[in-house]
């Protein structure tokens, strides 16, 4: 359906990584034939972060879950919401997500993004616990696991523990 409203998702997605701001008017344009579908207010909102307009993308990423009840986007919210200077409301989103039932690739996500939460408001200890309690030693190879080891490689640096950071580092790779 939403191809029948001039969106493509595939091509949308694969712009939003050569020029975003180009998926992002893309997606303009689809939701002003196709405001009241899911996957368009999805679309326009992921564009929009992408772009850097947070807070295009929050209001389409909230219309979207009100929409269609998913939890996708919590962790997309929550970093809009630390980008625009609010990580106490970002925090406010993370507590309310349902965790147990994220992929493990959105739920390092949450944690990543709850783990800068923390950083923004100077709390560097709550962030590196945060991460500590994520599946940080994970023998998998998944992009999410380096993802995590990055973050906590990096909040230890902040924290000022740059030979842990450097062990860190070198289990991201």
């Amino acid at each position: 359906i939403a191809r029948i409203y001039g969106l493509d998702k595939a091509a949308a997605g694969e712009l939003l990584e050569s020029d975003p701001r180009t998926a992002y008017e893309h997606t303009l344009a689809a939701r002003a034939r196709a405001s009241r579908l899911a996957v368009v207010r999805e679309a326009v909102g992921e564009a929009a972060y992408a772009a850097g307009e947070y807070a295009e993308a929050l209001a389409e990423l909230r219309a979207a879950k009100r929409m269609n009840g998913a939890h996708d986007y919590v962790a997309i919210m929550a970093d809009c919401e630390r980008a625009l200077g609010r990580p106490d409301r970002a925090l406010t989103l993370l507590r309310n997500a349902p965790r147990e039932t994220f992929a493990p690739p959105l739920r390092a996500e949450v944690v990543i993004v709850e783990a800068g939460a923390r950083r923004d408001r100077g709390e560097l200890d709550a962030a590196l616990r945060t991460l500590e309690n994520a599946p940080l030693s994970s023998q998998s190879r998944a992009p999410w696991v380096a993802r995590l080891r990055y973050a906590y490689a990096d909040t230890l640096l902040e924290a000022g523990r740059p030979q842990e950071a450097l062990e860190w580092f070198h289990r991201t790779e």
